[in-house]
């Protein structure tokens, strides 16, 4: 392959070529939606710039403020969220944000007001950065009802009610993954180009895993379906191989090798947090709303995880989410206790 040549082709497909052919699908679309998604493309850019230079720039390190979750924030989580919230006002699309940062969720004023809500977490997994493990931004959007004055209400509503979510990891590459309700495709971006490119078309999760994903840590706290389940895992009775153990810690590393590998990832409830640890909006719903796109599933240990209605901002839930076979064993296992209850 001549390389020299291969630097310079033009059929490369960028981010904002693929939204706009998504778009063309749809004549009465105005656009709103493409540009809303290149101010989030620019704050993931953005964000990825200070991750690669934190050490250099001295943003690693705490800012000395503790955030609504009660966890003492990075100097880059304050920075990415200043990041995401200004680049989403000045797209002159959203009406409210919610972000992981901030106690109350934020209502753009009316020169600058669109259509959309946007949920996000600005930088999950934070506590990674300092060891250098992927870290990401996940994010959901919703559409407000056209005229209505908006409300808190506009965002608590049940993840299947999301139009688009996607989630931007900052590792050894920087990958965007993204749905808009017709799969799950993933871009990489390419420094040299500052460019997007789609690198993962129409992301399809193995039906099966060979992979569980959990805090082993916090195993004397479960109940007893997880408990059975992991075992299992471990000690497979259909004579089949153990599963293999994969935890990061970081939530979007976790998913993003879950969604292209197969298996499980499980944040279950416990003794310690008996609501479970992760939160609904910006992170249960997102990675569900991605999972279910590519053919996976999403439980709470109750219920499908899109179906749950969140009455708080910061509302937090157990999820078990990944590929479809497995996410029926864990169902299996909740609906078998119940079943004794």
């Amino acid at each position: 392959m001549d390389h020299a040549a291969d630097a310079y082709r033009t059929d490369l497909m960028t981010i904002t070529r693929f939204v706009l052919n998504e778009q063309s699908k749809y004549p009465e679309s105005r656009g709103d939606f493409s540009i809303l998604l290149s101010h989030i493309v620019l704050g993931c850019k953005f964000v990825c710039s200070a991750v690669n230079k934190a050490g250099l720039a001295k943003l690693i390190g705490l800012a000395g403020e503790t955030n609504v979750q009660g966890e003492e924030q990075k100097k880059l989580d304050v920075l990415s969220n200043e990041v995401f919230v200004k680049a989403l006002v000045s797209s002159g699309r959203t009406c409210i944000l919610v972000s992981e940062e901030d106690e109350e969720a934020t209502f753009v004023e009316h020169s600058k007001r669109g259509k959309y809500c946007v949920v996000f977490d600005p930088l999950d997994g934070s506590s990674n950065i300092d060891c250098g493990v992927s870290i990401g931004t996940i994010f959901g959007i919703y559409l407000v009802k056209d005229g209505a004055e908006p409300t808190v209400g506009d965002v608590l509503k049940p993840g299947k009610n999301m139009v688009a979510a996607g989630y931007c990891m900052y590792g050894s590459s920087c990958t965007l993954v993204l749905s808009s309700g017709s799969g799950v495709n993933g871009f990489t971006l390419d420094p040299s180009l500052g460019e997007f490119i789609l690198t993962h078309p129409d992301i399809r999760i193995p039906k099966k895993g060979k992979i569980y994903s959990v805090n082993e840590g916090n195993a004397k706290n479960w109940d007893e379906p997880t408990r059975k389940y992991v075992e299992r895992c471990k000690f497979p009775q259909d004579g089949s191989s153990p599963k293999s153990l994969r935890y990061i810690g970081s939530m979007v590393a976790d998913v993003h090798r879950t969604l292209l590998y197969g298996g499980i990832f499980m944040y279950p409830a416990d003794k310690k947090s008996p609501n479970g640890k992760l939160r609904v909006l910006y992170e249960v719903f997102p990675m569900s709303f991605l999972m279910e796109q590519a053919g996976g599933q999403a439980f709470t240990g109750n219920i499908r995880a899109l179906d749950l209605v969140p009455t708080k901002i910061h509302q937090r839930s157990p999820v078990f989410l990944g590929s479809y076979d497995d996410v029926e064993e864990i169902k299996a296992l909740y609906a078998a206790q119940e079943g004794k209850a």
